[in-house]
């Protein structure tokens, strides 16, 4: 390190920073001890001379891969120098032989790939940039070509990336030696895969890492002579147990039970498992997930990696059951019992879980719980049984979890150790230990005293290491070093593992006595190292205690130290285990020897984690270590974050206490060489002008090997103070020519600038005496110019307001006149339409009312003519005479009908006549007002030209005068256009008038037509029923006058005259009138007006065939078992007498309706209807038919 005489005025150097733990600056003031700094920050620090270090200037920008190179070779250097690699992704640096790790917590897989394993494989060490493949190629080449075994350390804290690290190892001597066969599998695939397994059940998540190892790990690797991979071992040491039942917040519980709770639904279901939250080993802390880690794919993939290292399915089932049934075990819970200091299931949950328990482990429900709240003391006497309260119950639950955790991660190993098979015959093997780092929380406990213990041993073993290589360097060199001192933490293991008088000694004693508390083990702590330089008890506390480790200081709660340094198992807890019906959980618990089950020595976990040490240093003494240190840059856990580092001073102490700085003659020379220019000068050895610059100088205790100038701490800052010393005399030497040369420079200029500006002053005077003239007289023209215009200005606006205020009194004068005019333009056709309105209404409710009074009084008489014919046509023999009398009335009714049609039309024609007249005369008159607007509009246009032609001022009043004159001779005009206006209206009115009259006669006159109508049609209504009765009546006798034809005897001459046929009335063959039968051949030809009474017969007839064929041609279904629709036809044809008649179309209708629907319809209950109705029809046409037969043929 530096002395405080080495710092002077304008040294770069470093000094503290309580945010970026360190800044360089410049020392711009000493006084006495104090130094003051400006920082790169731009603040002035006040420090002390002890504090400052000199920083090297000369530093390579991307710094040194190597920090024995650095000039200085102390904490701020250290640290820039690993600060400006890791900016540039460059995250291992060398130590000498010595590997620093720095972990980017982040991805660099190009860091990692085969190609980057081809190329450090067979380098020479440090000829390719520092890398953990290249320490790894060391140590195998080492192994190689020596034939001795070889080891890797890798140190560092927790979080600082070991794991990873050590992956990356084992994967490159896989790489290494691989293609040996085990059983199918390649052993280097069984060691890779072996990671993963045991990180899912040895690692989990702490404050400063997300996938810390809980256990330490010794991974012995075997190779056979060719170097290929012939077997491993792994061994591991001290689970931290008391993670399973008890963790904090931020931190997580072991990695597989997380990875159980994600599983596939079938297993969850198979475990009664759910969310970790659920759990109370899991939910004592609210952190249940991991950032970028998906416990699923974690599950599928240790399970994958568990098929590789050869764990049947069988064997993996059972293990996943054991950890359900932790699970299960952490959620039962206990209440007070009826018994003082009992206790018993708390409630159905807990007994829910208590017998899932015992499912899952095979063993008795019962006995399991008696197992956890009961106990067996066992006395010469007796043997008693005794309860335990809640809280021994529950710590009796986590024992038992405990106890089963760490006997199936003990059983993983073995498994995994005998799965891949050791190489007995193997001379050279490679260990990999990842170990836990130094640890310091704000809780220490027993777990923390331990892994701090193992890295004070692995210290030691580091540092006799280190002192070693030095040692080899310094005899090469050929330089004395037996006066170095050498760094020693051997008393720090003295206080932990000294017997009788460590501290796990004590602690060991203290345990056998059942009656001893943490506090009288404290006390006895406190008693005997009182005076120990490297023990701490803190003042306020009585149970705590500060180990001073090569790290830093820790403080200690020794409240669990007790608890967790037995190791037994509960007899309870062994007994019930062994007795499971599972053979892989009774194979955990195997029955105990009957001598160590008698036996009552005392088994501690420090003892016995003390004595696995002893093996690991044992195991690690004859091989050649190789060692990597792996640092953490941040505690964020984030990338490109560079925070103040721990631990990397350790790797560099030892060189510190010999020679640090180390520098090649050519090197020196060149840097040193302005010290003593006569030595360059001179035709020296570069070792003799070293030499020479030295004694110079005066320096000591330095030493000059034989390629190489050792250095003491300190003196590498001298040689810099007193080369910068000579840099700045000669840089100020250099300033003061340079000022000098600048000053006499800068006077010629200023006196030129001096002569030219005096001219320019002059020049500028007088300009400005000429402008002041030229502004005064230009001022004098503006004035009088100014005055002129406003006088101007103002005469203008005067005038223009007087114009534009007669223009506007006489726009309003105008616009008021128009208005009016227009008002009254608007009524004129506003009254014109309302009386043509008025009119027309009145002429078409005049002539609605002669309509309808005309109507009326012909309904009136046509009823009086009714009555009169109702009563001839009672008498029937006058029916003819009647009949050609209202024939005769009925056409004079018509005859009046058209007349009054035609007086109705020629009254119309009138009407429209006279509108028309009275819409041309309207026309007219609205022409005549057109005309007169018009005539006032030209004669305001003149008005308005007359204005604008005249004069402004002079004629004006003439201009007013005359206009009023026009004005009036048309508001006279008006007047007169108002009165022959008022004229027409009259006359219309007097025309409406008139029209409203004719309009009610053209009423009365339509009543009465509207009467004579309605009593013609119910005329024609009676006559058309005569004429009907008559029609039957005469077909009735024709049937009579045949059937007493056929009976009377004179038949067959009646059959001889010519033939009648009858028919039914038509206006061909006229109609039957009293009795008589005309023949068809002479029937006369009747008037029309007798051919309708004739006709309407035929259609009545021809809709009551209508509406049988409709009603039929429907499905009327049965009515008694009889068919309706052949009854209906049948009682229609003889109402009807169609069987008399020749001939009738009404069979051939019936036959193709019935056809019609048969051909249809496709389905059988219409034809079985249609049958049965045809068949029934037929049935009774043939009684009829025979009935007529039989009465034909009764007379023969």
């Amino acid at each position: 390190m530096a002395a405080s005489h080495n710092i002077i005025i304008g040294s770069h150097v470093w000094v503290e920073d309580p945010d970026v733990a360190w800044i360089s600056g410049e020392v711009i003031r000493i006084s006495g001890n104090e130094v003051h700094v400006k920082t790169t920050n731009r603040k002035t620090v006040v420090t002390n001379m002890s504090k400052t270090f000199p920083k090297d200037t000369e530093a390579p920008p991307g710094g040194v891969d190597d920090m024995t190179k650095l000039s200085y070779l102390h904490e701020p250097g250290v640290l820039q120098n690993l600060a400006t690699r890791y900016e540039l992704n460059e995250i291992y640096t060398y130590t000498g032989n010595i590997l620093i790790a720095v972990n980017p917590f982040q991805r660099l897989p190009h860091l990692y790939d085969s190609h980057m394993m081809e190329q450090y494989k067979g380098a020479a060490f440090g000829e390719l940039s520092p890398h953990v493949f290249a320490v790894a190629d060391a140590a195998y080449r080492a192994m190689i070509n020596e034939g001795k075994s070889n080891s890797i350390l890798v140190s560092g804290e927790s979080g600082a990336g070991k794991t990873e690290t050590t992956k990356m190892i084992m994967r490159y001597l896989a790489f290494l030696g691989g293609r040996s066969r085990v059983e199918g599998r390649t052993v280097e695939q069984q060691v890779l895969e072996s990671n993963p397994v045991l990180e899912a059940f040895g690692n989990a998540k702490t404050v400063r890492n997300n996938n810390s190892s809980r256990f330490g790990k010794f991974v012995e690797i075997q190779f056979d002579e060719n170097g290929r991979i012939s077997g491993a071992a792994i061994r591991t040491y001290l689970l931290e147990r008391s993670r399973v039942c008890q963790i904090s917040y931020p931190e997580r519980n072991y990695h597989c039970f997380y990875l159980l709770c994600a599983a596939p639904p079938e297993d969850i279901e198979r475990y009664k498992l759910g969310s970790p939250k659920t759990f109370h080993y899991l939910n004592q802390s609210h952190c249940y997930e991991l950032d970028g880690v998906n416990d699923a794919h974690e599950y599928l993939a240790t399970r994958r990696a568990m098929d590789i290292v050869g764990i049947s399915d069988q064997e993996q089932e059972a293990i996943f059951r054991v950890v359900a049934a932790i699970l299960h075990l952490g959620n039962i819970n206990f209440a007070k019992g009826k018994e003082i200091d009992s206790s018993v299931i708390k409630d159905e949950k807990s007994r829910f879980h208590l017998n899932m328990t015992a499912e899952l482990l095979k063993c008795d429900a019962q006995s399991l719980e008696d197992a956890l709240i009961k106990r067996v003391m066992v006395t010469p006497e007796e043997i008693i049984t005794r309860t335990l309260d809640p809280e021994n119950a529950i710590a009796s639950r986590d024992a038992l979890a405990k106890t089963i955790y760490s006997r199936l991660f003990d059983w993983l190993v073995e498994k995994i150790n005998i799965s891949i098979g050791q190489d007995t015959s193997s001379k050279s093997i490679i260990g990999v230990l990842d170990i836990y780092g130094f640890e310091s929380f704000k809780c220490n406990s027993f777990e923390q005293f331990c892994i701090n213990f193992t890295n004070e041993k692995l210290q030691q073993h580091f540092n006799q290491h280190v002192f070693k290589m030095e040692q080899e360097e310094y005899t090469k060199e050929e330089i004395n070093w037996s006066y170095i001192e050498f760094v020693d933490n051997q008393d720090v293991l003295d206080l932990i593992e000294k017997k009788p008088g460590g501290i796990i000694a004590l602690l060991d004693e203290a345990c056998m006595f059942p009656k001893s508390t943490h506090e009288t083990f404290a006390q006895k702590l406190y008693q005997t190292f009182k005076n120990h330089k490297r023990f701490i008890k803190p003042k306020l506390s009585r149970t705590d205690f500060t180990i001073s480790h090569y790290a830093g200081e820790v403080t200690y709660q020794a409240n669990q130290f007790l608890d967790k340094n037995k190791d037994y198992v509960v007899a309870e807890h062994q007994d019930l285990l062994t007795a499971s019906n599972c053979p892989f959980v009774a194979s955990l618990f195997p029955p105990l020897p009957e001598e160590s089950s008698k036996s009552s020595k005392f088994s501690s976990i420090g003892s016995r984690f003390k004595l696995q040490l002893q093996g690991l240093m044992e195991t690690l003494s004859p091989t050649e270590p190789h060692y990597l240190r792996c640092v953490k840059p941040n505690h964020v856990l984030k990338p490109t974050i560079f925070e103040n580092i721990n631990g990397v001073l350790e790797a560099i102490r030892i060189s510190c206490a010999g020679y640090p700085t180390r520098r090649a003659f050519y090197d020196f020379l060149n840097r040193f060489g302005l010290l003593a220019p006569e030595v360059l000068e001179g035709n020296h050895d570069d070792k003799v002008a070293c030499q020479m610059i030295l004694d110079k100088k005066g320096l000591k205790g330095y030493q000059i090997g034989k390629t190489k100038i050792f250095l003491r701490a300190g003196q590498m800052a001298e040689l810099d103070a007193r080369r910068a010393e000579v840099l700045g005399n000669a840089a100020r030497t250099i300033q003061r020519k340079i000022r000098t040369y600048i000053a006499r420079k800068e006077f010629i200029a200023v006196r030129e600038a001096a002569i030219k500006l005096q001219s320019y002053l002059r020049g500028n005077v007088a300009r400005k005496l000429y402008e002041q003239l030229r502004r005064q007289a230009g001022a004098l023209m503006i004035q009088k110019n100014f005055h002129q215009y406003i006088v101007r200005k103002s005469y203008l606006t005067i005038r223009t307001s007087s114009i534009i205020l007669q223009t506007g009194l006489r726009a309003m004068t105008a616009r008021n006149e128009f208005r009016f005019r227009k008002q009254t333009r608007a009524a004129i056709i506003i009254q014109a339409h309302w009386c043509c309105y008025q009119a027309y209404s009145y002429y078409k409710s005049l002539q609605k009312a002669i309509i309808v009074t005309q109507c009326g009084w012909r309904c009136r008489v046509a009823r009086r003519e009714l009555r009169k014919l109702k009563m001839a046509a009672r008498e029937t023999g006058a029916l003819k005479e009647a009949k050609d009398k209202l024939e005769k009335r009925v056409e004079e009714l018509t005859w009046r009908l058209q007349f009054e049609k035609r007086l109705r039309t020629d009254i119309e024609e009138a009407k429209a006549q006279e509108i028309a007249k009275l819409q041309d005369l309207l026309q007219a008159m609205k022409l005549q007002v057109e005309e007169a607007n018009s005539m006032v509009i030209k004669e305001r246009e003149a008005a308005r030209k007359a204005i604008e032609e005249a004069p402004p001022v002079i004629k004006e009043t003439p201009v007013i005068v005359q206009d009023t004159e026009r004005i009036n001779s048309l508001t006279s005009e008006v007047e007169k256009l108002k009165a022959l206006l008022q004229a027409q209206k009259q006359a219309t009115e007097e025309a409406r008038q008139a029209s409203t009259l004719a309009q009610a006669k053209n009423g009365e006159l339509t009543n009465k037509l509207e009467e004579a109508e309605n009593k013609a049609n119910q005329f024609q209504d009676s006559v058309q029923r005569l004429e009907e009765k008559v029609s039957n009546l005469e077909s009735e006798n024709q049937v009579l006058r045949q059937q007493a034809l056929a009976i009377s005897p004179t038949g067959k001459a009646l059959t001889a005259r010519p033939k009648t046929t009858i028919f039914q009335r038509t206006p061909e063959n006229g109609s039957v009138l009293n009795g008589e039968t005309k023949k068809t051949l002479a029937s006369p030809q009747v008037p029309g007006t007798e051919e309708k009474p004739h006709r309407s017969l035929n259609e009545k007839q021809q809709e009551n065939q209508d509406l049988l064929i409709k009603c039929i041609s429907q499905d009327l279904g049965f009515s008694g078992g009889k068919p309706v629709a052949a009854c209906l036809i049948y009682k229609c044809l003889l109402h009807w007498r169609s069987f008399e008649v020749e001939r009738t179309g009404i069979f051939d209708r019936v036959i193709q309706t019935i056809t019609t629907a048969i051909e249809v319809q496709d389905n059988n209950d219409i034809l079985s209807y249609w049958l049965s109705n045809s068949s029934t029809l037929l049935l009774l046409l043939q009684r009829t038919l025979k009935a007529s037969e039989a009465a034909s043929l009764t007379p023969q």
